[in-house]
């Protein structure tokens, strides 16, 4: 029973090495049969490669022969057509020199003809040089003179008959034109002048304010006289009060100072409070209406001349000259009758009406600024237009209507000719006035040129200046000095009647609020 046993399972043993080896051989077979198959579907695939290159790769370089191909009959192309090109300039070429040949083979042959006319000629004037000698010769022995002296003899007499004629022609142009010119002269003048007839009031130093009763002079000269000090140093006039009902005369030869004045004490009377702080404030709003009242003259003067684009500062200096007298003669009024005479004048001798009027207007503007600056009122007018760019025309018109330099254009002279015709008109100028007021004018400067004075004033008709010193600057031992320089410096550098007060004032002020 065992031996059957151990039988079956050596029999078992057996089978399974058997079937083990039987499946190792079967699976190797299979495994090799596997390998194989790969194997041969490798070297399928890289054959199909191989042939699939081959085929790009011819493809390929039958492509780049195609585009060789190509690129060479482009090239060819432009080879063939460049080629042409350069045939048709060399056929160009050609052509320009054959021309050029044919043209210095007529060149050469004018010149050959030139060349044979010169010698020509040259033998001709030979000839005639020696047919001219011969004369010449014979003449001389006609003659018995040399050809030096009767050249001389017949420029001689030739010389004392065109000086006879030409001084007879002269003398007759210039007589029939002095004729002419002074007839014309005088039609086109009286016709400037009756087209533009003005009249003429001299101007004054004083100026009156009517008062609505007499007890409003006690208000305006105040308690101990504050009311009509702080006026009289607010504006720099004198107020004169005295016996003449209803009435104040506002005294001062500046015009401007006058005005503001007048202006302000109206403005007081009408207000009824009178006091030192209202009267300064009164005289700033009289300030700046005067300021209005310059612009508004200047724009009426620019419009009633018809003068277009002036800078607004010429404007208002054009209107200042309202406040400014020449001679007792308006400056302002001056200036328009000056720009309408001129141009009245250049329209009858159809010249340039814009530049007369305009030089006319502006040729006194200098005497807008004479009492603030340095120099003549030309001088000074000539800066003030080159500083705002004014036309170089009308410049020379203003700087020549005195004969400070020569008049460059013909409205140049028509500017003299209107001043000189507006000036001279009877009544219109009074030389006592100016005199006069250049003598204030000089005592004002004197008080001016020391060092410490803020603002100086001729007043009571030039017999007292008065001087308004720096606080600061000055103290009250100075101003016994300084009032006796002054005096002593008008004494050495002015002339005038009777004596000058030399008048100090030192004012400080302390302002506090109460809050």
């Amino acid at each position: 029973m065992i031996m059957e046993i151990i039988i079956n399972i050596a029999i078992f043993l057996i089978t399974a090495v058997v079937f083990t080896f039987v499946g190792v051989a079967t699976r190797r077979k299979i495994a090799e049969s596997k390998l194989n198959s790969a194997e041969n579907e490798a070297k399928q695939i890289i054959e199909r490669a191989k042939i699939e290159a081959e085929n790009n790769k011819k493809e390929e370089i039958f492509k780049a022969k195609e585009e060789i191909l190509s690129a060479r009959k482009d090239l060819d192309d432009e080879i063939r057509e460049r080629r042409g090109e350069v045939q048709r300039q060399e056929t160009r070429l050609i052509q320009k020199e054959e021309n050029l040949e044919k043209k210095l083979e007529v060149v050469d042959k004018k010149e050959r003809d030139l060349v044979k006319k010169e010698e020509e000629l040259a033998t001709k004037r030979n000839e005639l040089k020696e047919i001219t000698n011969k004369q010449m010769l014979e003449l001389q022995r006609i003659s018995g003179l040399s050809s030096e002296e009767a050249k001389k003899r017949i420029l001689s007499e030739l010389e004392k008959t065109m000086t006879a004629e030409k001084a007879a022609l002269i003398r007759e142009v210039e007589s029939k034109a002095k004729e002419d010119a002074l007839k014309s002269a005088r039609e086109i003048v009286g016709y400037a002048i009756q087209k533009c007839a003005a009249d003429h009031t001299s101007e004054t130093t004083v100026s009156i304010v009517s008062l609505p009763n007499d007890d409003m002079k006690g208000r305006i000269i105040g308690r101990e006289g504050r009311n009509i000090k702080a006026l009289e140093t607010l504006t720099g006039i004198d107020l004169i009060i005295d016996d003449t009902p209803e009435a104040v005369v506002i005294s001062g030869f500046d015009p401007l100072r006058r005005e503001v004045a007048k202006i302000a004490l109206e403005k007081l009377i009408e207000d009824g409070r009178i006091h030192p702080a209202k009267i300064e404030e009164m005289v700033e709003k009289a300030k700046e209406e005067v300021e209005n009242t310059i612009k508004e003259e200047g724009e009426r003067a620019v419009l009633e001349t018809g003068v277009i684009g002036l800078h607004p500062d010429l404007v208002k200096l054009i209107g200042k000259l309202k406040y400014r007298t020449s001679y007792g003669q308006n400056v302002l009024n001056h200036s328009i009758e000056v720009s309408n005479l001129a141009r009245i004048m250049a329209d009858e001798l159809g010249l340039d009406s814009k530049l007369a009027r305009r030089a006319g207007l502006l040729h006194d503007i200098g005497k807008a600024l004479d009492h603030d600056m340095e120099g003549t009122h030309v001088e000074i007018g000539v800066d003030i237009l080159k500083k705002y760019k004014e036309n170089e025309k009308v410049i020379n018109a203003v700087q020549a209507h005195h004969g400070d330099v020569e008049p460059q254009t013909i409205e140049a002279v028509l500017v003299q000719a209107a001043d000189a015709i507006s000036a001279s008109r009877p009544g219109a100028r009074r030389e006592t006035l100016e005199t006069y007021i250049k003598r204030l004018e000089a005592l004002e400067n004197i008080a001016d040129s020391f060092e410490g004075v803020e603002k100086s004033f001729a007043i009571q008709a030039g017999r007292e200046i008065r001087i308004i010193v720096k606080p600061e600057k000055i103290s009250d031992d100075q101003m016994v000095l300084m009032a006796r320089d002054v005096a002593k410096k008008v004494e050495d550098e002015m002339e005038y009647p009777g004596q000058i007060k030399v008048n100090l004032v030192r004012e400080t002020r302390v302002v506090d609020y109460a809050k």
